[in-house]
């Protein structure tokens, strides 16, 4: 039987567009993937609409040299859908050093029968913390199941 398209596979295309159109400052290939009420929240917490997103490309105020949008994983619930995955970046902002790692969420809502991403969240992905990692080596299990590290009995 053959392969349906499912909506996983749209989202992860609509992502691969985004990277491309990212990458070669194509504005006019965003401006149709980003839903009018847009939004995005940088990677340091300041929040920009669609217009402000694009100005930013369209001015030459941010330049890709490199941009990857990896390791994707996507829910979809009905008409909306949630992809989380790992932007890398080799960029710079108004000649200024802007390459990041980071982790992204783009938040889809179906248009018909397209998709287009209604928001964005950029968090920089930084080094565990090395309480953390002891945490972790203490209780492998954490780690696979997503559990937060053990507490101390504090002789209660």
């Amino acid at each position: 039987m053959p392969h349906a398209y499912m909506p996983q596979d749209q989202i992860l295309e609509l992502g691969r567009r985004w990277a491309r159109a990212e990458l070669q400052k194509d504005t006019d290939v965003l401006a149709s993937l980003l839903d009018p009420d847009f939004n995005c929240v940088g990677p340091v917490g300041f929040v920009i609409n669609k217009e402000q997103y694009l100005g930013a490309r369209r001015s030459g105020d941010l330049k890709h040299e490199a941009f990857a949008w990896e390791d994707v994983h996507v829910r979809v619930y009905g008409d909306a859908a949630i992809a989380v995955g790992s932007q890398y970046q080799t960029s710079t902002f108004r000649g200024r050093d802007a390459s990041s790692r980071l982790r992204a969420t783009q938040v889809l809502i179906r248009k018909g029968e397209s998709w287009v991403i209604a928001s964005l969240h950029l968090s920089p992905i930084a080094p565990a913390p090395a309480w953390m990692l002891a945490a972790l080596q203490t209780n492998p299990m954490a780690q696979s199941q997503g559990a937060a590290p053990a507490r101390a009995n504090r002789g209660q």
